[in-house]
């Protein structure tokens, strides 16, 4: 079988490189950070962008969000009818760097995200994911940008699932509704879930190879 070859961009859980070398594929996960799934063999702790140069046969991106996230519109509007300029140039550079994967060269690119803000401007996304649709029990709204790939297809539906993320909880004192979720830090709450890193380690690698 042909060894594909696939860079897991801003990914330093190794979760979707691994799910890749789980099917004997020659997956790299790269990031600023040191790695924390255990494979530093595996693993680029630099800036990614030189190697987008380089020649891969599917790029799997998991680019900062916090500035552009719709979760973050409080800080984007402190105030009714306001813009933080702050705000708006840290987003502003953090598309700069979506868009680096988005125009890369790799005729087969997927980009994760959450809901982005509307000012910031991103392209029109392709496919919306939820873990529960993939073995996990948890609800978190993903967003896929997909270039030369198919639409991952749901695996194992959970009929009972819980919020991964905090929403509303400024409502709880008011008697409104909304859920505490299980993310309370950064790290957690851009957890890539082991459903969705095997759909697309079985589902894409399939597809790629079957292009040849």
């Amino acid at each position: 079988m042909k060894r594909l070859k696939v860079l897991v961009a801003c990914e330093e859980s190794q979760t979707v490189c691994k799910a890749f070398r789980a099917l004997g594929h020659e997956a790299y996960s790269c990031d600023l950070q040191e790695c924390s799934g255990g494979k530093p063999e595996w693993h680029f702790q630099k800036d990614v962008l030189p190697l987008l140069n380089e020649d891969w046969d599917l790029i799997i991106a998991h680019p900062p969000c916090t500035y552009m996230s719709k979760a973050g519109a409080r800080w984007m509007y402190p105030t009714a009818g306001t813009i933080s300029q702050e705000r708006y140039d840290q987003a502003m550079q953090a598309k700069a760097f979506f868009m680096e994967f988005y125009n890369c060269k790799c005729e087969h690119v997927a980009i994760e995200n959450p809901t982005p803000l509307k000012i910031v401007g991103l392209p029109p996304y392709t496919q919306v994911v939820q873990p529960y649709d993939f073995g996990d029990p948890y609800s978190k709204r993903t967003l896929l940008w997909l270039k030369g790939l198919p639409c991952l297809k749901p695996t194992k539906r959970c009929k009972v699932y819980t919020p991964w993320m905090p929403s509303n909880t400024g409502g709880f004192s008011r008697g409104q509704g909304g859920s505490r979720g299980v993310a309370h830090d950064a790290k957690t709450a851009s957890k890539t879930f082991g459903g969705i890193a095997n759909a697309m380690a079985e589902q894409w690698s399939e597809y790629l190879l079957n292009l040849n």
